[in-house]
Formats: structure tokens, C-alpha cells, sequence
């Protein structure tokens, strides 16, 4: 297989291992959504308020406001593999620290690293990939967002696997989660540094190097175009509802269907197999449907799946269990290809400055800071996870308002 980008080619064995390596890192990009289910036990564990536990994931994202636009800067001077080694390493150790503690001040201090490391990944990533995929750029990130959602459901699985005391935990109860997950994040840091890849010969122009690390006044001067500004919007919605519900979906269930919270994690999984099934059938709609066609249904689902939740909360225990079932479900299909379709929107509206565009639409991933905030305040202060759900039904109604600025 020839590779374009670097205009030399590439052997097989070489191809696969970077292929192989960077599909692991697209795994452990995924860990970041570790945090909802943690957050649940965390709040248990040590008797928080939801205000207090929507607070962990928040802190999470509050980093793509931060680092997104430095690690441009970053990229630029030490590489995109060197990069996303730091990435990897930063994950790693924000995984390692829970092992020795549930306190509130290491989980803080474990899950502000985790979304700086996952920052530095989601920012370097994919230019990574572009060095080894041209032609089919698109399908192949697709496939890694695949990648990315198996991490994604598989951690409420494994914490209450861990959280089960009928199992060796390590006594970590449902820790365990840390330590299995840092193993594979060690694993993808191994394949990644032995990957040769020669950045060098990128074909890359040295304009399109000074725009990744432009200058900051002139990166955010683009938010004051009204479409730009819209998409960022969507792109916080997104995240926004999609962190939320990862964290809600339990405490749902726990309220209103009187499950135990090991079986309400369930939730979680439901929610991230069916965005796991969206990524995997995305591509292949966009491909044959028009963007705006596949983006009405996608927020139509997004839409039935708030009526479900509210349904849910005004039924008995077991209608109400297959109510927010459904609800959940139609939420994660629905949502999981909002992101990329509000992200091309942008890029196609100026293709001139797609490196600006992309380090905002990235910092637009700090809705996941703002979302789960206000939906822990308002849970505690209607006394319910009616509350949460309101302020997550605020971002399907901003959706459905998007919907005629979907033109490309």
C-alpha cells in the first residue's frame, strides 16, 4: 500500500504495526468516558451530592478549553508522534493514581489528567492517522471512533464486574477498572514507540504548519462568524448531552426503576452500544443519505429519547425500566454522529482555514464541563433526575434549531 502523504512507500509489515498501534490509541482515547461511571461510584463511595459528583466529569473536559490550541503549538515543535506518546503517558498516569485511593483530592487530581491526556490524543490523533491514510481518511477515523466506543461500554461492564464481591478485585473493588485499563494504555505506548514513522518527509506545506499553532486573538476572531459560531454551539450540545447521559442514565434508573446501582451501570453500556452501532452504521447512511437528511433523523431520535426519559419518570417501576431503556438507547444512536456532522459543516464552510477550525471545534468538547454541572445542580434542585434530564433536553431543542444551517 502506497502511502500519499509521504510520498514513498510503505511496507505491509510497517503499515499493519501503525495501523495496529493507532487503533490502541483510538481504544484508549475512549477511556475518558470511564468518568461518568466513576463518578457514580465515586459519589457512593464517599456520600456527594450530584452537584459534587457531575463536578468529576466536568473537570474532565474543562481541559479541551485549555490545551486544545497549545497542543497545536506542541505538535508543531516535537511531532505528532511524539505527541500522542505524551498523551498515552499522561493517561497512564492519571489511571495509575486511583489504584492507592478513592479520595476525592487523587480522584480530582486522576481525572484532571485523564482529560489532559485525552486533549493532547483527540488534537494529535488524527493528523497521525492522515500520514498513513489518504484516499480513505474518513472511513478510517470513522472506524476508530468504533475503537474508541468499545472502551466506552466495555468500563461500566468491567466496574461492576470489579464491584461484585463474589470475584478477585484485587481489593479494589470497582477500581479494578484502572488498573486493566493502564495496562492497555502501556500496551498501546509500547506498539506506538516502536512504529517507525518518518514525519519528516510529510508533505505538509509550511503554511498549514503556522496556521495549526496560529495566534490565539485570530484563531477565537473566527468564533465571531455566526455559522462558525453555530457549529461550535452543536458541537457542545453533543458533548454535552453525550457526557450527560453517560452519567445520568444509572442515577435514572436507580430513582425511578428501584435498580441497585451495579445494575443500573447497565445503563451506561446500553447507552455506548447503541453509539457504538451508530458509528458503525454512520458512515455507511452518509454515504448514500444528505447530511441534513441523516441529521434530522439522528436529532428526531435525540428528541424521542427526552419523551422516553419523562415518560420513564411518571411510570411504575418496571414500565418505567423499559421507558428509560428505550430512551437511552435512541439517545445514544441519535447521538452519535452529531459531532462529526457538525464538525465537517465547519470545515466546509471555510476550507481555507481548516487547522483554525479544528482547534475550535475541539475546544467546543468543554460542553462535556458545562452540561454536567448544570445538570447536577438542577437534579438537586428539583430533588430529581428530572432536573438533569431538563437541562439535557435544552441541547436536543438547540439541535433541532441547527437543522437549517445543515447545508453541505
Amino acid at each position: 500500500m502506497e502511502n500519499n502523504n509521504q510520498g514513498q512507500t510503505v511496507s505491509q509489515h510497517t503499515l499493519k504495526l501503525a495501523m495496529a498501534s493507532m487503533m490502541f490509541c483510538f481504544f484508549t482515547m475512549g477511556f475518558v468516558d470511564l468518568v461518568g461511571t466513576a463518578s457514580n461510584y465515586v459519589k457512593q463511595d464517599l456520600s456527594l451530592s450530584d452537584t459534587v459528583a457531575n463536578f468529576l466529569p466536568s473537570l474532565v473536559f474543562f481541559w479541551f478549553l485549555i490545551f486544545s490550541v497549545p497542543t497545536g503549538v506542541l505538535m508543531n515543535k516535537i511531532g505528532r508522534k511524539k505527541t500522542v506518546m505524551l498523551s498515552l503517558i499522561v493517561t497512564v498516569v492519571s489511571l495509575l493514581l486511583p489504584i492507592f485511593s478513592e479520595n476525592f483530592v487523587v480522584m480530582l487530581v486522576s481525572f484532571s489528567l485523564l482529560g489532559i491526556g485525552n486533549t493532547l490524543m483527540q488534537t494529535s490523533l488524527n493528523p497521525l492517522v492522515s500520514m498513513y491514510v489518504k484516499d480513505h481518511l474518513a472511513s478510517t477515523l470513522t472506524f476508530g471512533q468504533f475503537i474508541k466506543a468499545i472502551a466506552s461500554f466495555l468500563a461500566p461492564i468491567i466496574a461492576s464486574w470489579g464491584a461484585a464481591a463474589t470475584i478477585p478485585n484485587l481489593g479494589l473493588g470497582w477500581r479494578v477498572l484502572f488498573p486493566i485499563y493502564m495496562a492497555v494504555g502501556i500496551l498501546a505506548s509500547l506498539m506506538l514507540q516502536v512504529t517507525p514513522i518518518n514525519e519528516k518527509s510529510d508533505d505538509e506545506t509550511p503554511a498549514e504548519q503556522k496556521s495549526i499553532g496560529r495566534d490565539y486573538i485570530d484563531t477565537f476572531k473566527l468564533l465571531a462568524n455566526p455559522y462558525v459560531l453555530l457549529c461550535f454551539f452543536g458541537i457542545m450540545c453533543h458533548v454535552g448531552i453525550d457526557v450527560g447521559t453517560n452519567t445520568t442514565a444509572p442515577k435514572l434508573l436507580q430513582q425511578y426503576a428501584g435498580l441497585a446501582l451495579n445494575d443500573a451501570a447497565w445503563a451506561t453500556s446500553l447507552y455506548f452500544i447503541f453509539r457504538t452501532i451508530g458509528c458503525m452504521t454512520g458512515s455507511f447512511f452518509l454515504r448514500i443519505l444528505k447530511t441534513r437528511t441523516f441529521f434530522v433523523i439522528s436529532v428526531t431520535m435525540m428528541a424521542l429519547s427526552m419523551v422516553c426519559m419523562f415518560m420513564g419518570a411518571s411510570s411504575a417501576d418496571e414500565t418505567a425500566k423499559w421507558w428509560l431503556y428505550v430512551g437511552i438507547a435512541l439517545v445514544g444512536y441519535g447521538n452519535s454522529n452529531v459531532f462529526s456532522m457538525c464538525f465537517s459543516q465547519a470545515m466546509l464552510y471555510m476550507p481555507d482555514k481548516k487547522n483554525a477550525i479544528s482547534g475550535l471545534m475541539i475546544m467546543g468538547l468543554f460542553g462535556g464541563t458545562i452540561f454536567p454541572l448544570l445538570m447536577g445542580i438542577a437534579s438537586d434542585a428539583a430533588d430529581s433526575q428530572m432536573g438533569a434530564v431538563a437541562i439535557m433536553a435544552v441541547g436536543v431543542i438547540y439541535l433541532l434549531t441547527f437543522i437549517k444551517q445543515v447545508k453541505y
